[in-house]
């Protein structure tokens, strides 16, 4: 994890996000959110609810504000290398979650019962990835019983998933990790079920056609993709 990469751009990741988004017809609020409603839709279909969730890699707070709404009973933690960026996050949403420094080097702070849910959005591409396996085997221990991991990710299959990457200042250094690779580092990391699902198939001008997207979560060409990972 490159600290210095994220202290950099803290202040000027929201403006820098929305520029590089403007090819697909959304703002950056809308990718944060239906992150959020799309996972919150599986966990109910699971009967899960949960009372505890990390935000990990939680960056300037984006999903933060939409943990809340989709649960708003829950203690929402959020962890990040980048104290600017943390800095950020507390004071575009006060209240909204606890924002919490992260040492890379060490599992992230957790309840004595565990997260229900663990969540991250597009952290791991910033990550070396022989890195990937110990980190996911400390978060795994900090999962509740029958708590879930969900990671989004980048579909590097989809050309206008791998424009915005190679467009964007702060995704330089980033290298972007196919589905079936990091479900089987999940699985190395000890997560006996690691399900993918891709999403993000319409751009905003087409948005009108998302409501199919559930029934496509098989087709690998989305331009994003998550994993739901059970330990």
């Amino acid at each position: 994890m490159k600290v210095a990469e994220f202290d950099k751009f803290a202040e000027e990741y929201l403006a820098t996000h929305t520029t590089n988004l403007a090819v697909t017809g959304e703002s950056p609020d809308y990718f944060a959110r239906y992150k959020i409603v799309e996972i919150a839709r599986r966990l109910k279909q699971l009967g899960l609810a949960p009372k505890r969730v990390l935000d990990f890699g939680c960056g300037i707070g984006s999903s933060a504000p939409h943990l809340r709404e989709a649960f708003p009973d829950a203690e929402i933690t959020g962890v990040d290398v980048s104290e600017k960026s943390l800095s950020v996050a507390r004071a575009r949403f006060p209240g909204a979650a606890e924002f919490v420094a992260y040492d890379p080097g060490a599992a992230p702070p957790g309840p004595a019962d565990g997260y229900d849910l663990i969540f991250s959005a597009c952290v791991f591409h910033h990550i070396e990835a022989d890195e990937h396996v110990a980190i996911f085997r400390r978060l795994r221990e900090r999962l509740a019983a029958g708590g879930v991991m969900t990671i989004f990710e980048h579909n590097p299959v989809n050309p206008v998933s791998r424009y915005i990457v190679a467009t964007c200042p702060f995704d330089e250094n980033a290298v972007l990790i196919p589905a079936g690779e990091l479900a089987k580092r999940q699985q190395a990391a000890g997560f006996r079920r690691v399900d993918v699902a891709y999403t993000g198939f319409f751009p905003g001008p087409l948005r009108a056609l998302r409501p199919l997207e559930p029934l496509m979560a098989k087709i690998p060409v989305g331009a994003q993709y998550y994993t739901l990972a059970r330990a």
